[in-house]
């Protein structure tokens, strides 16, 4: 199936049902073929990064070194390039590793983390963008910034100063001039082709008091990308209401931010078919 093919299925059935089977269906074949996901991340987020993937089913490799990327890279099923503690020594093998990923025909993912805080890390971010990511996810002020390779005045680091509808029809423009999937992280998550507009809307606004939850899902969503490529849209979607789902079942548990995170780790490796197949929240925005 081709992208394209894929975003006018979701337009011909955009039930809460059909997405419901979907993300069941894709989270069971992460779990069944456990891809391995190589990230290039930051050190905040290593830690809660590998866990989500585990608990998820899937296989997490935080490596980064310039002199194994020829040879792991290529081995990988998918690679999540994350800019959170950016230095100049990372950018050779944040290319060189999406280089190979783009020879071996493996899909790669981009975090830009924080894009607006200096000019080195925007132009950073849109050299990367230039090399044809499969998908891009940010929170909205992210992908505002991204879109007309401009920083955000002000910029407080990951902090957004925007909600994630604003960030709708910047992430559409980035998303026609990039080619990838874009997707904007907030109290509801809007993903876009550049024409498709849909929304996932789980999730609890604990989660953003967790350091580096935005920094898991996207590895989510490589793990998810990974077993669905032909259609990265419909894969981005299910990985981002998969793991708000996973927030919302552990805040049932939680008395505060630290033991949400432990609940929403078990609660995404427990996920069974009737809980995601009711509770998923995607729809059909345009």
């Amino acid at each position: 199936m081709s992208d394209m093919a894929g975003g006018e299925e979701a337009a011909a059935d955009g039930s809460a049902a059909r997405w419901g089977r979907r993300a069941w269906e894709l989270l069971e074949r992460v779990r069944a073929r456990a891809p391995l996901v190589q990230c290039i991340t930051n050190f905040v987020s290593m830690d809660l990064m590998a866990n989500a993937l585990l608990a998820a089913g899937a296989s997490p490799a935080m490596v980064h070194s310039l002199c194994e990327i020829d040879d792991f890279t290529p081995r990988a099923d998918a690679l999540c390039v994350n800019l959170g503690t950016l230095s100049d020594g990372w950018l050779p093998s944040m290319r060189a590793a999406v280089a190979a990923a783009a020879r071996s025909s493996r899909p790669w993912i981009l975090d830009p983390v924080a894009v607006s805080a200096s000019e080195f890390r925007m132009e950073a971010c849109l050299g990367l963008v230039a090399l044809w990511p499969t998908v891009i996810r940010g929170n909205p002020s992210e992908i505002i910034a991204l879109s007309s390779a401009c920083r955000v005045r002000d910029s407080k680091g990951v902090d957004s100063f925007h909600e994630s509808p604003d960030a709708v029809e910047s992430a559409k423009s980035l998303a026609q001039s990039s080619g990838a999937i874009v997707a904007v992280s907030g109290a509801t998550d809007f993903i876009t082709d550049g024409q498709i507009v849909v929304a996932a809307q789980n999730g609890v606004a604990m989660m953003q008091k967790i350091t580096a939850t935005g920094c898991a899902v996207t590895a989510l969503i490589a793990a998810f990308v990974a077993v669905e490529p032909s259609n990265p849209l419909e894969a981005t979607s299910c990985a981002l209401s998969i793991f708000g789902l996973a927030g919302e079942l552990g805040m049932e548990m939680a008395n505060g931010p630290a033991s949400l995170r432990v609940h929403m780790i078990d609660s995404l490796h427990g996920l069974h078919e009737h809980t995601v197949a009711s509770r998923v929240k995607i729809s059909l925005v345009s």
